[in-house]
């Protein structure tokens, strides 16, 4: 089940109702990245789940070197439907990302959160697993610097900016491009949940 407890013990209830799954690896996702996000959503009320490929806990680094916290994930990804959540999250690390863009059912979730016009939001390395779930094309996004041309040569358009919020298609695009964006992101995820339908722009 989704925790409810939040980082700072302190919910204004912004997004009550809301939940929102975060995709991940078992191994390599970039800290903040993963818990940063997490945090912030559930401090405004809303229920996150962690999904991860195994039911054993996420050993995070930190600059894709040190090792960071271990972060418990709450379901597998095998196990896991879209139906029910209304947002997700796929944070980056560049080994997380590399693995995540190549699983069948993280590829499964992104294109069904897509397909049924939910907010897909990602960070940093994170963005590979759209160029692998056919979702970069036609889109304004950006990502870390070094995944530039590959989400062109998919069909995007990158952008350097914090952070990037694409309405023009389907669903809502939410992206960034490095740890130093957190903020940016996360708070552009939660406009994009709030229920009078979020006002996130593009910044």
């Amino acid at each position: 089940m989704p925790h409810e407890g939040t980082a700072h013990g302190k919910r204004d209830g912004t997004l009550a109702g809301r939940n929102v799954l975060v995709l991940t690896t078992n191994y390599g996702t970039e800290q903040d990245e993963l818990r940063k996000p997490v945090a912030v959503l559930r401090e405004h009320g809303a229920r996150v789940t962690v999904a991860a490929p195994k039911d054993e806990p996420v050993q995070t680094l930190v600059s894709d070197r040190r090792p960071g916290a271990e972060v418990p994930p709450d379901a597998t990804l095998a196990q896991t439907e879209a139906d029910g959540y209304d947002a997700v999250i796929v944070p980056g690390g560049t080994i997380n990302a590399d693995h995540l863009r190549t699983d069948t059912d993280a590829r499964r979730l992104v294109t069904a959160f897509a397909e049924a016009g939910k907010p897909v939001a990602a960070i940093c390395h994170g963005p590979w697993l759209l160029v692998d779930s056919g979702l970069a094309g036609g889109r304004e996004l950006t990502s870390y610097p070094s995944l530039r041309p590959d989400l062109e040569n998919a069909g995007g358009t990158w952008v350097d900016r914090e952070v990037v919020v694409d309405t023009s298609g389907a669903h809502p695009l939410i992206t960034s491009r490095r740890p130093g964006d957190l903020d940016a992101f996360s708070a552009a995820v939660v406009r994009a949940l709030e229920p009078a339908g979020g006002g996130a722009n593009g910044a």
